[in-house]
């Protein structure tokens, strides 16, 4: 997801990257033009790459009409399931836990996530409007706090990850850095593995108060916490990529942008809650301030709900 990249804040395969004025660390990856003559990839952080020649060309269902590309690849379809694994100094009764559980429970169904229902893949088979939060699953920092892309995928699979039709989130608390990037080229990512013999999706979501300039769009979020609202933002961003570009070879545009970070770090009209802070949408009981997706019809733009 990028914060986008930083400077703003950043996405990893679908990072939120950091965002670039701050992608100082918020705003995506490489700047879009600078002589590149191939198409790129995503690489699951918020930028593209150079692959294998033809590997990132469109096929398979088409589409591109909208600034955004369909490469054959799957999507995910039916109710998409949502685990939290939270990674270090968590308990049930941190307001965290209260305020993103609250998010995962009410974002299906919503006119946001229906932007998501613009994708699909290459039968014409669109992704479904309906998210299933499956609960939270409590780990120590057993890893130290220090964490490498493979030891993120360990806890995944440590926590029994064995649903391929799910998105587990890895949320580490403040003291945890992720060593790949976190607050400096990424604020979150996405991507899949192979996992007991399964294809499992799964992403880190590390805690936005570790680098607040990086990760977060307001010191103080609309539900009076620093860390969890922002972090809220980052948790759509790297939903809707893992729905609509699971294993990175489906939805996204020649830069490599997967469709949340077409609109990283943008928010659309905001309303002021009470205690001051910004928001742009409310659901589960609740007001969020979340970056706008990217809307798979009509020439393709941003936005906070569809239609």
């Amino acid at each position: 997801m990028n914060k986008g990249r930083i400077g703003a804040a950043v996405v990893l395969c679908g990072v939120l990257a950091v965002p670039a004025g701050a992608t100082g660390v918020r705003g995506g990856g490489p700047p879009e033009e600078k002589g590149h003559i191939n198409e790129l990839a995503p690489t699951g952080k918020g930028w593209g790459e150079n692959h294998a020649q033809g590997q990132a060309k469109p096929g398979g269902g088409g589409g591109g009409s909208n600034g955004i590309f369909y490469h054959g690849g799957p999507v995910m379809l039916g109710t998409v399931n949502v685990h939290y694994i939270w990674y270090g100094n968590w308990n049930s009764a941190s307001p965290e836990v209260d305020i993103l559980e609250d998010f995962a429970n009410g974002i299906g169904g919503s006119q946001y996530y229906n932007i998501n229902t613009t994708y699909y893949n290459g039968s014409n088979q669109h992704v479904a409007n309906s998210i299933a939060f499956q609960g939270s699953h409590m780990v120590t920092n057993y890893l130290g706090n220090a964490l490498t892309d493979a030891q993120i995928r360990q806890i995944v699979s440590d926590a029994g990850a064995d649903d391929p039709n799910a998105v587990y989130f890895v949320i580490t608390d403040k003291t945890v850095n992720a060593t790949s990037g976190f607050c400096t080229q990424y604020c979150g990512w996405h991507t899949h593995a192979t996992i007991g013999g399964q294809d499992i999706k799964y992403s880190f979501i590390g805690d936005s108060s570790r680098c607040a300039s990086s990760c977060q769009a307001q010191a103080v979020g609309p539900n009076g916490s620093s860390g969890a609202d922002g972090m809220a933002s980052i948790l759509a961003h790297e939903l809707e990529e893992a729905t609509s570009d699971p294993d990175l070879n489906a939805w996204y545009d020649r830069r490599g942008y997967e469709n949340a970070d077409k609109c990283a770090w943008t928010f659309g009209t905001q309303s002021t809650a009470s205690n001051g802070a910004k928001y742009n949408m409310s659901f589960a009981g609740r007001n969020w301030l979340i970056q706008q997706n990217w809307v798979n019809a009509s020439g393709g733009y941003c936005a906070v709900k569809y239609p």
